[in-house]
């Protein structure tokens, strides 16, 4: 039977996946986390098969916490969970290590398919995310500016236009306010953007402010 540990910092949300999950005969073990530290302390004390993690955290960022899982625990899948459309951030978390990628919004059945193929070792692919791959594939490695940013500048990125100061998203990411200016201004170097209301725009223009 599958162990599984469901990462998601509202309550709600994870007694509700609970639920889906404890109706499946393959499902065993189920535990919860609010949070990527808490998440990642589980896994260090007992074998996870797949975990169904929720990309937007409160104290870390799910992408964040998917490379910390997949450098520390690579036999265990991740499903990453989330209310963003697939075009914002499927590709780049499937690139981070993800089996898959699913919207909240998806059936039951989707999601235990996918849990399952995660748990397996392998990969589960939603047509929406097929196509994504092929457009990728067609545009021949011409990428949008910020599809070069790393997952930790993507993550500053979307603070930054959301008129969070640079003290805010230290302390939000734990890291010190000179770690968040360097990345602004790797941010700004790579977009060609000159300050924060550029990246504002920036980020409206793309789609990457998120529901």
């Amino acid at each position: 039977m599958i162990r599984v540990l469901i990462v998601d910092d509202h309550m709600i949300i994870r007694r509700g996946l609970r639920q889906i999950l404890a109706e499946d005969a393959r499902i065993g073990e189920i535990h919860e986390a609010a949070d990527g530290p808490a998440a990642l302390s589980l896994l260090r004390k007992q074998a996870f098969d797949a975990v169904l993690l929720d990309i937007a955290l409160g104290e870390r960022d799910g992408l964040d916490v998917l490379g910390s899982i997949r450098n520390e625990f690579p036999k265990c899948g991740v499903v990453m969970l989330s209310v963003y459309p697939e075009s914002q951030f499927a590709l780049r978390a499937i690139r981070s290590g993800a089996a898959a990628y699913l919207n909240k919004g998806c059936a039951p059945e989707t999601l235990l398919a996918a849990l399952i193929r995660a748990a397996e070792g392998g990969s589960y692919i939603t047509p929406e995310i097929a196509e994504l791959m092929t457009q990728d594939i067609r545009r021949d490695h011409a990428r949008a500016p910020h599809e070069t940013l790393s997952n930790r500048e993507f993550q500053v990125l979307q603070l930054l236009a959301q008129g969070r100061t640079v003290g805010d998203i230290a302390q939000q990411l734990s890291l010190s306010a000179n770690t968040i200016s360097t990345y602004r201004a790797r941010i700004c170097e790579k977009l060609g953007l000159r300050n924060a209301l550029e990246i504002a725009h920036y980020a409206a223009r793309h789609q990457l402010l998120g529901a």
